[in-house]
């Protein structure tokens, strides 16, 4: 009787499990570069100044007294 052969199975469920993960990889990559690039082409939207927190207070005049 044939004995089946683990390393050979066990080999290629690996590779097919890194070449999954290389695919990955790459696809959040190209992502991640079509998002900076959308940003980069838009740089008024991205920021105009600092953001407002409407509940820290701005100026020292509008801070509660202690």
């Amino acid at each position: 009787m044939a004995r089946s052969n683990y390393g050979f199975n066990k080999r290629q469920k690996e590779l097919e499990k890194k070449k999954k993960k290389e695919l990955k990889k790459q696809l959040k990559l190209e992502k991640k570069a079509e998002t900076s690039e959308e940003t980069s082409a838009n740089p008024e939207e991205n920021s105009d100044g600092p953001e407002e927190n409407p509940n820290q207070p701005q100026n020292e005049e509008d801070q509660p007294e202690a």
